[in-house]
């Protein structure tokens, strides 16, 4: 490294510890670690940190956790702490242009997807559904728009036929990390080749919804794989059987011809889940019934047969 740089970070989820670590593990002096409040989950609604607060504790930096980065109070604190970088890294809001313009260098931002495509917040999550085979990360100058600012580098990876979008997610959060220290070491050779994003060629990555997880039997059995590899492990892939919530995590798609409807259970073997397709059929091989565990589909259906003709809706 040429020179430590002092760095306000700013970023919430798990995806951006590994940035955070290399960052200090590199040298770089971390002025201030910028976070989302903490917020209650799941039903007891205790209390969390963010993962980035937590790490930010154990490696003794400062956090800050405002409700809004649009005041002139929160401008105010960073100026006051003089960056040379502000590093983004899957923080939660827009910024404004008050925040941006605070770093004496740049402020920078890691996205994880091959930018101009999957815009957004959750590109993991549609570069599977959509069955890509690559996808990679995106260290890019910040702007005020939605994942709009110019590119300075960026690193592919392969996205493998088991792949769900915890796995992807995490080898993604490491090589977004260690672009992030490479090109800063470089930085003004990189900031001289930024290039703008065509923007036609732009896709966006909605958010996704706990309803996206609801299987539509009709559609071809890769497309479904896809899709519960898509959501695994959130917000997850179900359907229900007799009523019954299922949440579905492993399945195969196998070339097979048959009449039954999309949905049905078709014969197979005795420890098979078969279900027929719009176009070939799945096999189930891990779910969850509405109040056990995850089971592979053997263990399952030694306690919950599942007969031919069964439809899954």
């Amino acid at each position: 490294m040429t020179q430590p740089y002092r760095i306000v970070f700013m970023g919430t989820p798990a995806f951006a510890v590994p940035a955070l670590e290399r960052l200090v593990s590199a040298g770089h002096t971390i002025l201030q670690v910028v976070t989302q409040p903490d917020r209650p989950k799941g039903r007891g609604k205790a209390v969390v940190f963010s993962p980035v607060k937590q790490m930010a504790l154990e490696l003794g930096r400062p956090v800050m956790q405002p409700l809004s980065v649009r005041t002139s109070e929160f401008s105010e604190v960073l100026s006051g702490l003089n960056p040379d970088f502000l590093v983004v890294v899957a923080y939660g809001q827009v910024l404004p242009r008050q925040v941006l313009s605070v770093p004496h260098i740049a402020a920078v931002n890691i996205h994880a997807s091959l930018l101009p495509r999957y815009r957004g917040p959750a590109p993991i999550q549609w570069a599977i559904i959509n069955r890509e085979v690559e996808t990679g990360v995106t260290l890019m100058l910040m702007d005020e728009g939605l994942d709009t600012g110019d590119m300075l580098t960026s690193a592919s990876i392969s996205i493998r036929p088991d792949d769900t979008s915890g796995a992807l997610h995490d080898r993604l959060a490491v090589l977004g990390a260690d672009l992030l220290v490479r090109t800063l070491e470089r930085f003004d050779i990189h900031r001289k080749n930024a290039a703008p994003q065509l923007h036609d060629r732009a896709t966006y990555a909605p958010m996704l919804k706990k309803s996206d997880g609801h299987l539509d039997w009709r559609k071809p059995a890769e497309d479904i794989e896809a899709l519960i590899r898509g959501l695994t492990p959130w917000p997850g892939a179900f359907c229900f059987i007799e009523g019954k919530r299922i949440k579905i995590f492993r399945a195969t798609p196998k070339i097979i011809r048959t009449d039954a409807l999309p949905g049905t259970v078709i014969p197979g073997f005795p420890d098979e889940l078969t279900v027929a397709t719009g176009c070939h059929a799945l096999i189930v091989q891990e779910l969850q019934g509405e109040s056990g565990k995850r089971l592979s589909i053997r263990d399952f259906l030694r306690g919950h047969p599942i007969p031919p003709g069964t439809v899954l809706s």
